[in-house]
């Protein structure tokens, strides 16, 4: 069945364009919620009246994904987070985290559009990207890092392990003198 999409829809297409889809897709979801209507004759002609409309719609999304992109561009965002023995994370930051703290700076998008090339799952520094609009992607830098109470932590039971390792040769060697005196005894008696 063929549709003309009326709302960008991401697996589909954008504003304007005819795209054939099946029948219950369209039925159930497209024409009801009102991102496509009928490629009829009628529908067709109304699209080439609106044609103008739909190119000021499309022209102002592409401004404004364009606007965000500027803002986005350049951005580093950092992530403080509990890590393994093994240096993974526990749990990972998702495209949820992302946009959550792109709010924070003011930025809002939504978590479908970031695009996470390979999972975040360790320390380190990260590519992302952000699809704001067909053609316009924002390109932006995580930075993950150990949290710095746990890096507190470690730093307190390693000293411990230093300490107590710098003083087993001295423990050692009292025992070595318990044994010998302990042996001097038994051999005098």
């Amino acid at each position: 069945m063929k549709v003309i999409l009326t709302q960008p829809v991401k697996t589909l297409g954008n504003i304007g364009e005819i795209v054939n889809v099946s029948i219950g897709y369209a039925r159930n979801y497209l024409i009801p919620g009102q991102f496509a209507v009928l490629a009829d004759d009628k529908n067709k002609q109304k699209l080439e009246n609106e044609k103008k409309k739909l190119s000021k719609k499309v022209n102002a999304a592409k401004a404004d994904a364009q606007a965000k992109k500027a803002k986005i561009d350049g951005i580093q965002l950092y992530f403080t987070k509990r890590v393994g023995a093994n240096g993974k994370l526990f749990g990972n930051i998702s495209a949820n985290d992302i946009s959550k703290e792109l709010e924070a700076q003011e930025v809002i998008v939504e978590r479908r559009q970031i695009v996470i090339p390979n999972p975040i799952k360790s320390t380190g520094n990260f590519d992302v990207k952000v699809k704001l609009f067909e053609g316009v992607e924002a390109a932006f830098k995580v930075k993950v890092e150990m949290d710095h109470n746990q890096i507190e932590e470690l730093k307190k039971a390693q000293a411990k392990a230093e300490l107590k390792k710098k003083n087993a040769p001295a423990e050692e060697a009292a025992a070595e003198t318990t044994e010998v005196s302990t042996e001097a005894t038994n051999e005098e008696a």
